[in-house]
């Protein structure tokens, strides 16, 4: 008795019911019609796909209303997208999968900065800014904040030239591309360290904020009662010629969603502590009638393998 194309026998049963193609037939046949495919690493990564996929369905026994809410949730997913703001990639940090590909694809030194998500604010090609500047341009951003560093190699080398690419939410909890009322090159700047790999620039202090959540990413988060809190954080993109490009953050100690952050990406390295100033205590803002805040903190970048 042979099966046929299908998967179904050509002939019925010993009790004369044809067999049945089963879940797991389908499946194979699924991951079988890729093996045509040139390209190697596509091939692999559609059968993994389907593989994973097909075993989702059948472990989880997925009715058909529920496939379809799941097309529904991703076509929202899409609509709500635009140029300032991408609903998928809200979707994979909220999910982890943001935070697992960077686990896999940077495994930097030992004692290099540790590097994680991206974030969907991000705004290449922001201004260039001498040292010592401010990236806070607007009144009411938050209060005061100096950061400053080495960007040093493992060795303990300083890196002279190196990038330093930051970007931060005020404390309207809003990063300026989400309001295009406000000035775009606000609380964002790129900054090139001396030949020491010395840097410092003024900002506000990072505060908490919510992720957008008025999109499919905040029903799903709502549905299964989870917050869309993250912790107060600066962005930070590293970059110099024979190092690999960090992408990481620096976490406020005093933030009260570290162990909860929305989208995983607090790493315990990553956590740091702004010191606070008196209004006056020497090297404040000028005229500063406020408390101030000061960071400290080296970035460490790893060598580009050869």
């Amino acid at each position: 008795m042979t099966r046929n194309v299908h998967g179904a026998n050509d002939e019925p049963g010993s009790d004369g019911a044809m067999d049945q193609m089963s879940a797991e037939d389908i499946s194979a046949a699924a991951v079988e019609s890729f093996k045509g495919c040139s390209s190697m690493r596509l091939r692999e990564l559609m059968q993994s796909l389907i593989s994973h996929l097909h075993a989702f369905v059948i472990e989880t026994e997925l009715t058909p209303e529920e496939w379809l809410a799941g097309i529904e949730f991703l076509t929202a997913t899409g609509k709500k997208c635009t140029e300032n703001r991408q609903e998928f990639i809200l979707l994979s940090d909220t999910l982890g999968v943001s935070m697992v590909l960077d686990a896999v694809n940077h495994r930097l030194g030992p004692l290099a900065t540790e590097s994680t998500v991206l974030g969907p604010f991000y705004v290449p090609d922001s201004p260039i800014r001498e040292l010592g500047e401010s990236i806070s341009l607007i009144e009411g951003n938050g209060e005061p904040a100096i950061v400053s560093g080495t960007v040093r190699n493992e060795a303990g080398e300083p890196i002279g030239g190196a990038i330093l690419d930051v970007w931060q939410n005020s404390v309207r909890g809003t990063y300026a591309v989400q309001d295009p009322s406000e000035r775009q090159d606000n609380l964002r700047g790129r900054f090139r360290t001396g030949k020491d790999g010395r840097f410092w620039f003024w900002s506000v202090r990072p505060t908490d904020y919510a992720i957008p959540d008025d999109g499919p990413v905040g029903d799903m988060l709502r549905a299964t009662n989870r917050h869309p809190w993250r912790p107060a954080h600066l962005h930070l993109i590293a970059s110099a010629p024979g190092y690999e490009t960090l992408v990481t953050h620096l976490f406020d100690d005093e933030s009260a969603y570290l162990d909860s952050d929305a989208v995983f990406g607090v790493k315990h390295s990553l956590i740091c502590h702004f010191e606070r100033h008196a209004p006056a205590e020497q090297g404040g803002p000028k005229g500063a009638v406020t408390d101030w805040y000061s960071l400290e903190r080296d970035i460490v970048l790893s060598e580009v393998m050869k």
